[in-house]
């Protein structure tokens, strides 16, 4: 009887056994840990993130052109928008395109008579508008360094001689100290006098001249010669390196052509704005409006929203066009000034949350 008990017994204690070790390793396990922040009272504290608001947008611009952004980096973006030293919300920039300005009538196709010019400078002045030149548009629209809360961007298509500038555009330079952005074309066939006439003026800062390719006749595309962008765009570096000692940041697109291929060897070249001849609407610190289709009511503008380079696909007016558009830029810009502020709380909680740690604080007055 005793040899029958003794392995049942045996059983019990194994079974005891291992229900023991089984209790001390749960005993032993790691509980999780809370990642959750605390409060200096130790409690739990959870943090909504807010939602950033949409992009600014407005009904004083035609419906096929949608604003469009270009700073990937929301933090840095938020930070130079609110940065007290930088450009005030709402500050917006025309830029205008003129082809050629004559003495009478304007009969011939884009010009502007005098007499339209020189009204066109006076309601830009007294709406509070002041010119700038190429390098405060880059820094404006790169990192929203200080301007004129209105601003203006005058650009002169294509070659004219010293005293076609002294005749137009002196007096604004002499009485507002407005320049003017002239179109360069590098055409090897200049005259030493006629070269040396502008870069006077390129000396005194009254004329900032700008690439424009290098044969007037030329329209660049996606299905330009490789050899033909080339020359445009690197024959117009060589141009004003050798004729003015400097790097051209911009290009006034020839004849208002432009393409995939050919904003691609321009970035390639270091430029880094670029300027259409669609007429879609003024500019903001990130945000420029471009189209993704043709419009049927304005067949000749080129969409250039799916290029996706709202930098090197820059709208321009022409002159009337601008005189036309000077009321609804400015309520424009008042808009986006409002649409900001309402925002502003909102988005600074965000960058406080997301950004601060890496960008540091806001910066402050």
């Amino acid at each position: 009887m005793n040899n029958q008990k003794y392995p049942f017994q045996q059983l019990v204690l194994r079974i005891l056994t291992i229900l023991l070790i089984v209790s001390i390793l749960a005993s032993c396990q790691i509980a999780p840990v809370s990642v959750s922040p605390t409060t200096e009272a130790g409690t739990m504290e959870t943090i909504t993130l807010p939602s950033l608001p949409t992009t600014f947008e407005t009904s004083l611009i035609n419906p096929f052109d949608t604003p469009r952004t270009y700073i990937e980096d929301t933090c840095r973006y938020l930070r130079n928008k609110w940065n007290p030293s930088n450009a005030e919300p709402g500050t917006v920039v025309m830029v205008i395109l003129i082809r050629d300005i004559t003495p009478g009538t304007a009969e011939v196709a884009g010009s502007v008579s005098v007499a339209e010019f020189s009204n066109l400078m006076n309601q830009l002045k007294e709406q509070g508008f002041e010119a700038i030149n190429t390098k405060q548009f880059q820094a404006f629209m790169e990192r929203n360094v200080t301007i004129p809360t209105r601003s203006v961007y005058l650009i002169q298509y294509g070659n004219h001689d010293a005293e076609y500038f002294e005749r137009y555009f002196r007096e604004y330079y002499e009485n507002w100290s407005w320049p003017v952005v002239n179109g360069w074309v590098s055409d090897p066939t200049l005259t030493t006098p006629f070269v040396e006439g502008n870069l006077d003026l390129e000396r005194e800062e009254f004329v900032d001249h700008q690439a424009q390719g290098v044969l007037s006749d030329t329209t660049l595309s996606d299905d330009s010669a490789k050899t033909v962008i080339a020359r445009e765009l690197q024959g117009s570096i060589n141009g004003l390196s050798e004729n003015f000692a400097k790097n051209p940041i911009a290009i006034i697109w020839p004849n208002g052509g432009f393409g995939i291929r050919p904003i691609e060897a321009a970035r390639q070249l270091r430029f880094k704005l670029g300027f259409t001849a669609n007429a879609r609407g003024p500019v903001l610190y990130n945000w420029v409006p471009l189209a993704n289709e043709v419009d049927p009511q304005r067949p000749a503008l080129i969409p250039e929203g799916n290029i996706n380079d709202p930098l090197m696909t820059l709208p321009t007016y022409s002159p009337q066009e601008a005189l036309f558009a000077l009321d609804s830029v400015r309520i424009i810009g008042k808009e986006a000034a409002t649409y900001a502020l309402e925002n502003m709380q909102i988005e600074h909680e965000y960058y406080e949350i997301v950004c601060s740690s890496e960008y540091g604080p806001m910066p402050t007055p």
